[in-house]
């Protein structure tokens, strides 16, 4: 299996049929083995039905998950390790990030690159629409400097895109370790990396901006707290 797709899905009945035949028209233009896995992270609405009425439609739709609400980053942990595929690949469900942005991750995993990260933030990334000045400040500008204080990852600029391809032996080895379930994941996905040693490489991504998004203030509070989560646990040396 070449390609694994993960996709963390938590009361997405409305996106997510979309989401799923974009993905399955590119890749079944392709000449390699692939899967989809989309992870229900507890949904209570219709999102396993939705997926369920795809399967035949969808060539190598899997769906898989657990019963209770855990979080995005329980369930992209969830997904890498269930997964098969020598590269693995988690996309939001929302499609942000069309999946052909995956070709500007191959040529840098042919250099020897481990992980490769979207980025909004460096030079060559689209926002459509942009973000407004104040949720910039907020949960970009704002927020960037509190993890690069609290964490470090001082050379990324954007941790929180939600398009991160991982070979198959950095995908085992990173989200076997690691602790956050929610939106702070992210950043303690590549603190694992960098840590263990992996190659990090940040790319450019055309990024379709939801207004709808589900990352609000009450998730920023959160994040916060669970950055200060991962500092503990580096000095503690819980990651080693």
């Amino acid at each position: 299996m070449h390609l694994s797709v993960i996709i963390p899905a938590y009361n997405e009945e409305n996106r997510l049929s979309f989401t799923l035949k974009d993905i399955d028209r590119y890749l079944s233009r392709q000449n390699y083995e692939y899967e989809i896995l989309v992870v229900d992270d507890g949904s209570k609405d219709r999102t396993v039905e939705v997926v369920r009425s795809l399967v035949l439609k969808i060539k190598n739709l899997v769906i898989t998950g657990y019963k209770n609400n855990r979080g995005k980053g329980y369930a992209v942990r969830f997904g890498m390790l269930e997964a098969k595929g020598d590269y693995r690949l988690f996309t939001d469900a929302d499609n942000s990030t069309s999946i052909n942005q995956i070709e500007k991750m191959w040529p840098y995993f042919k250099k020897g690159y481990d992980v490769i990260i979207g980025s909004r933030d460096i030079k060559g990334a689209v926002l459509d629409p942009p973000q407004s000045w104040l949720r910039n400040f907020l949960f970009g500008e704002g927020f960037k400097l509190y993890r690069k204080i609290i964490v470090g990852l001082w050379k990324i600029e954007d941790t929180q895109c939600g398009f991160k391809g991982f070979t198959k032996k950095a995908a085992e080895s990173i989200f076997s370790k690691t602790r956050i379930e929610r939106f702070a994941f992210d950043p303690e996905t590549l603190v694992l990396a960098k840590k263990q040693g992996y190659k990090i490489k940040e790319i450019p991504i055309y990024w379709k901006n939801d207004l709808s998004s589900k990352v609000n203030f009450k998730s920023i509070l959160r994040m916060a707290k669970d950055m200060l989560v991962i500092r503990w646990n580096i000095i503690k040396r819980k990651y080693n």
